[in-house]
């Protein structure tokens, strides 16, 4: 590992870690006592920046301010020795940390932790890749010292094209560690056929993008835990005003910011939330006590996969009005889910939403709309299933180009979770790469076209698919 275990602690840095012990007792406890109470929409609105940071630290600024700094200067030499053994609260260097990057990792350790009783923190990362790499690189060290120690994971095949490279070429081919991929991922014995000594984690992404994947979380985390093993879960298509797999047993999660977090689209970030005290065969207990700081400040030291300042807290704006933004996407992509599937020209439609989809059920036991019982528009318990879906248009690939060319207000890139709805062919974009076998693993056709539905009126892109469906 890599703290310096010879650290002297003089008189001089003595004060400053008495000092910044009663801060963090006051976070804490303003935390425990006050912002744990509040509802989902007000902390996604008011983080942990509060009213006396602001005039006291900042000017009176009402947003959390930009730290376009590269470093932070310390009064002394005790306060910086203090700072670089981690002894105190410190961000010395933006490859590390940033005053900006705290109050976004603040925020979303809060709202994927809406609901569990017990601490969650977050490490903030460059992009949503990032996010995956940081998650599961710290269970794969060698335990022996032995460079040919076996090691393996247990993953969903259904997932996006960039973790599967990154699990099937990165980790498989380059590091000859075995992914273990499960094809049904809500036959509970299959997960369990490959589990053995050598396994490390189980990983699953729900709703998976873009085949609309889902498994029972609780019976995979207790599973998991069975084995002394960690449940990562990637949740960024359903966000935590949907989804909080932390509430059901799952160690750690994994979020592409880009993608509906921060639904603006004017930039790249991810994070990892996790339980603090989480699940591991590996010896480790710092990362074991808080995974997400111990990842921040020593392997994403070394590593470097840090966020910049202006992108967190641009993603920290976006956040604020999260819930309102997710229900009124899903509520859009509800119709045109029900639209697309009692149209002629379209083979099958994926969306979880619908009664017909063989994970409805399943999915209707997790996805809901975070206080929707609070809420003066609903006053009880509703389900909402995402802006996501995929269908498989008639007449192969070749008629799925052609309608998808065709598109004139629904644009075609390969983002998802946009404000503007987005549509892509994924056997000719984010899941190329990984080939044909890949793509049957993850149930990806050729003819398979990926929407993402946003927050025009959905009259609108109802007729835009009419059209292009029609070819007239």
């Amino acid at each position: 590992m890599s703290r310096n275990s010879e650290i002297v602690v003089t008189p001089g840095m003595q004060c400053y870690i008495d000092k910044n012990k009663k801060y963090l007792a006051a976070r804490d406890r303003y935390i425990r006592e006050e912002v744990k109470r509040w509802k989902f929409d007000t902390i996604a609105v008011h983080g942990l920046y509060t009213v006396q940071d602001a005039i006291e630290d900042y000017q009176g600024a009402i947003i959390e301010p930009i730290f376009m700094s590269s470093s932070q200067a310390y009064r002394d030499s005790d306060e910086m020795a203090a700072a670089l053994a981690y002894l105190i609260p410190t961000w010395c260097y933006s490859r590390i940390a940033n005053p900006s990057t705290y109050y976004y990792e603040w925020t979303l350790a809060l709202l994927d932790g809406y609901g569990y009783p017990g601490e969650t923190s977050c490490c903030s990362t460059s992009s949503g890749m990032a996010a995956i790499m940081t998650a599961v690189q710290p269970f794969l060290v060698n335990r022996t010292h032995n460079k040919l120690e076996p090691r393996n994971f247990v993953a969903t095949a259904q997932c996006y094209g960039g973790t599967f490279q990154q699990f099937n070429v990165r980790l498989m081919e380059e590091r000859d560690i075995e992914c273990r991929w499960v094809l049904d991922a809500g036959n509970l014995d299959e997960w369990a056929s490959k589990i053995d000594g050598n396994t490390r984690f189980l990983y699953g992404e729900l709703p998976s993008n873009p085949g609309l994947g889902f498994f029972d979380i609780k019976a995979v985390a207790d599973l998991a835990h069975g084995h002394n093993l960690p449940l990562i879960c990637d949740s960024t298509v359903a966000t935590p005003a949907l989804l909080r797999p932390i509430c059901f047993g799952a160690d750690i999660v994994v979020q592409s910011v880009t993608k509906t977090l921060s639904s603006s689209g004017f930039g790249i970030c991810g994070a990892v939330i996790a339980r603090k005290n989480l699940t591991s065969n590996i010896e480790n207990e710092e990362m074991k006590n808080d995974f997400a700081s111990y990842v921040k400040y020593l392997p994403n030291r070394d590593y470097g996969p840090n966020l910049h300042p202006m992108q967190a807290v641009m993603a920290l704006n976006d956040m604020r009005t999260l819930r309102s933004k997710v229900d009124l996407m899903s509520r859009n992509a509800q119709r045109v889910a029900e639209f697309l599937e009692n149209r002629a020209e379209v083979e099958s439609v994926q969306y979880l939403g619908l009664p017909s989809h063989p994970l409805h059920d399943l999915a209707g036991r997790y996805l809901w709309l975070v206080d929707a019982e609070h809420d003066e528009l609903y006053g009880k318990p509703v389900n909402r299933y995402g802006h996501l879906l995929s269908f498989c248009v008639r007449g192969g690939p070749e008629a799925a180009r052609k309608m998808f060319d065709r598109l004139q207000r629904i644009w075609r890139a390969t983002d998802l979770g946009r404000i503007k709805s987005v549509a892509t062919i994924p056997a000719i974009s984010t899941h190329l790469q990984q080939g044909e076998r890949g793509r049957t693993l993850a149930h990806i056709p050729p003819n398979l076209v990926r929407l993402c539905v946003g927050a025009e009126h959905p009259d609108d892109i109802i007729a835009d698919l009419e059209q292009a469906l029609r070819g007239k």
